[in-house]
């Protein structure tokens, strides 16, 4: 596998927030996204075998790993590598942007109770809306999540529609699009009375926006 980097750190988004995690970043991404904060990992990486990669996140005092990106399925080893941490007593949350069917992961991975896949819409401002397989989101359980970044009033009223439309079983969550003010997005989100969470990247709260590795 082509491996961006692998750092241990604090977990900012989703279900997780705030718990250790091993985070596994992949190399390569079929999606330019106006907001990416990863454009570091379209290229940049090394070829690492399943085994190199489970014997490095040994070292770490942690069972939870964030497999990221870039696009992790766009690797042909990502399903083994998942099978071989859950098979080490690991707990995985798989990112996915959304684009790419996830129905051959489910068709593979059998216990799902130690795997969250972690699924993104990509709204208008991100350019690459028209990209998505909204038909994922039906591919979804209770135990798995899904994410919108949100930029402006188009791109909730677009993730809004889309959640009425597919009525998702998992958790929802909009994220502001990184240095937006909250404080909009939470206000909008209370006058239309949404079940949703709102997500705030605590880790570059923590880090700062501009770190690596953290």
């Amino acid at each position: 596998m082509m491996i961006n980097e692998i750092f241990y750190s604090i977990q900012g988004e989703g279900k997780w927030t705030g718990l250790p995690n091993i985070f596994i970043r992949t190399t390569g991404c079929n999606l330019r996204c106006s907001f990416c904060d990863t454009q570091y990992a379209y290229k940049n990486g090394r070829e690492m075998s399943i085994e190199e990669i489970a014997r490095r996140i040994k070292k770490y005092p942690c069972k939870y790993v964030c497999l990221t990106g870039g696009e992790p399925l766009l690797q042909k080893d990502t399903i083994d590598l998942i099978k071989k941490l859950i098979e080490e007593n690991y707990s995985i949350c798989l990112e996915t942007n959304g684009s790419l069917n996830i129905e051959k992961i489910l068709v593979n991975i059998k216990n799902r109770k130690h795997l969250i896949i972690s699924l993104d819409i990509k709204c208008p401002s991100s350019n690459m809306h028209q990209k998505m397989y909204l038909n994922n989101i039906s591919l979804l359980n209770k135990n798995d999540q899904l994410k919108f970044v949100i930029l402006d009033k188009k791109d909730y009223e677009y993730a809004k529609n889309i959640i009425r439309k597919h009525k998702p079983q998992c958790t929802v969550f909009f994220q502001p699009v990184w240095g937006i003010d909250p404080i909009i997005l939470s206000r909008w989100i209370l006058s239309d009375g949404l079940n949703i969470r709102l997500s705030l990247q605590i880790h570059k709260i923590i880090w700062g926006d501009k770190k690596r590795g953290v």
